[in-house]
């Protein structure tokens, strides 16, 4: 028996709401894995609950032409991230907490065996952390995803071109700052211009 495209499942489970259990099921390892590295282990198991209810509810908008749902599933994780941590940093002046805050979504306490035991110093958490919010997202959906432009490009509902230039600049603006080489690929593989990179 063929296994149904994600676009086929969720457009059955219109009809038959179980089915969508079935997408649950193929992606929920992969998803939870990344809001994981995101957020801790603590919070990571409600927030990816939190990923696939967004989900079932917004499976009338589900784009079908597209097969693949799993670029679909981090757009909607990055947006329940993002919405967490500004929560978090609302909470966090309110009880007028001594620690000081970063505008750092990225768990230091968890790593992606990308970036190797060497690498793990502060100087990569710094490098992430001076990216805007928006632009890290980008390289954390490469190096942690593994998304191809043209899923971060769905994920996040960005042009392609404006990913590719982003990621680009981010990249190298990371590898910069911890003195990689440009053809480094700690971060998810070679990343070039917009205008030499293929289309994914």
């Amino acid at each position: 028996m063929v296994e149904q495209s994600d676009a086929l499942l969720i457009e059955a489970s219109q009809k038959e709401p179980e089915l969508f259990g079935e997408l649950f099921d193929r992606h929920m390892a992969e998803i939870r894995r990344y809001v994981h590295r995101r957020v801790g282990a603590k919070e990571g198991d409600d927030l990816t609950s939190d990923v696939f209810a967004a989900a079932f509810k917004a499976r009338s908008k589900y784009d079908t032409s597209r097969h693949n749902a799993l670029p679909w599933l981090y757009g909607i994780a990055a947006n329940l991230i993002s919405n967490h941590r500004r929560s978090e940093k609302r909470q966090a002046k309110a009880y007028a907490r001594v620690a000081p805050e970063t505008d750092f979504d990225f768990d230091q306490s968890e790593a992606h065996s990308r970036l190797d035991a060497e690498s793990l110093r502060p100087q990569v958490y710094e490098a992430l952390a001076s990216l805007r919010r928006e632009d890290r997202e980008l390289v954390l959906l490469r190096a942690w995803a593994d998304l191809s432009d043209r899923e971060i490009a769905e994920a996040l509902e960005l042009p392609i071109g404006t990913v590719k230039s982003r990621l680009h600049r981010s990249l190298e603006k990371v590898k910069a700052a911890l003195d990689l080489p440009a053809s480094s690929d700690a971060f998810g593989g070679n990343v070039e211009p917009a205008n030499e990179r293929r289309s994914d």
